[in-house]
């Protein structure tokens, strides 16, 4: 049985970074990144089902679970993806798989533009990289964006968005739309609590989710990028989707087959928070698929 390890460090940005990480340090890494408004804690039962083949790694982004950062911070997509890679740096991790979720999607992929050669495979769990991938959810925001930063539209649009996304029972929401009634039961209400506990329950806390709300479009003009960089490195692809998601609906995961063709794409019956009801078929699904990659740091263990 592994122990799941909760440490923090600090980065030459002076964000300290809080993660969980258990398994043995010498065995492949996988990296886990969480989506909104989650933390690590999202993937407090995905780390036990892995550690055992794999080091596994789970840090919170700035503005999520208990990482802090400096009051000149800018929280920002970019800056996710340059605060991921001081703490690889940091832990000395060179190479990885990585599961991407939601918000841990256009960072990790930032990322990977910038280090090609150290993503060996791709978990993407309703993590989008295509426009197509963007569900109604989205109309909303898309107004958002329209608006000109500082502008009385824009002050208008983000009192809304704070009065009526930012509350214990939106959050519930991203947890059971889409998740078919018999398993509404296995959804832990302590998850939605204290994301929304840790991301949105004060003013401050607030601040910093409207900012990523509308930096969220930079990602979009990055699409293209990110699915180049699926064409020219072919990292292999477990494409595993909540096909009930109305954030990223489905063709967001039949798509990464388009530009890479070393993709399986699996949809279960679920929503957005897939691992809250299907965490036996997801880890399965990870193992299976990881185990017919080559390993990238010694031979991961049966």
């Amino acid at each position: 049985m592994t122990i799941t390890t909760y440490s923090s460090v600090r980065l030459p940005n002076g964000v300290d970074m809080s993660f969980a990480h258990s398994g043995d340090a010498s065995n492949p890494v996988i990296l886990l990144l969480h989506g909104y408004p989650s933390s690590s804690n999202q993937f407090r039962n995905l780390i036990p089902a892995l550690a055992d083949r794999y080091h596994v790694v789970a840090p919170d982004l700035p503005g999520f679970g208990h990482t802090k950062y400096p009051s000149d911070y800018v929280h920002s997509f970019e800056n996710f993806a340059k605060s991921i890679g001081l703490f690889l740096d940091a832990r000395k991790i060179t190479s990885f798989a990585v599961y991407i979720f939601d918000y841990g999607a256009p960072t990790a992929l930032r990322l990977a533009l910038n280090r090609p050669e150290a993503v060996k495979a791709i978990i993407t769990q309703n993590g989008n990289a295509y426009e197509e991938g963007l569900g109604a959810w989205w109309d909303p925001l898309r107004s958002y964006w329209a608006t000109e930063k500082g502008s009385t539209e824009y002050a208008s649009i983000r009192e809304t968005i704070r009065k009526g996304a930012f509350t214990l029972e939106a959050v519930k929401d991203q947890y059971i739309d889409g998740t078919p009634r018999p398993l509404l039961d296995h959804i832990d209400p302590n998850a939605y609590a204290l994301d929304y506990f840790l991301a949105l329950s004060d003013a401050d806390r607030q601040e910093v989710q409207l900012d990523l709300f509308y930096d969220y479009q930079t990602n979009l003009s990055l699409y293209p990028a990110f699915q180049e960089f699926f064409r020219k490195y072919k990292p292999p692809t477990l494409a595993v989707w909540g096909r009930n998601d109305p954030i990223f609906i489905p063709p967001g995961a039949q798509l990464y087959v388009r530009d890479n063709a070393d993709t399986k794409v699996a949809l279960l019956d679920g929503g957005h928070f897939l691992l809250e009801t299907h965490l036996e078929d997801v880890a399965e699904l990870i193992r299976e698929f990881l185990a017919s990659v080559p390993s990238w740091s010694g031979v991961a263990k049966k």
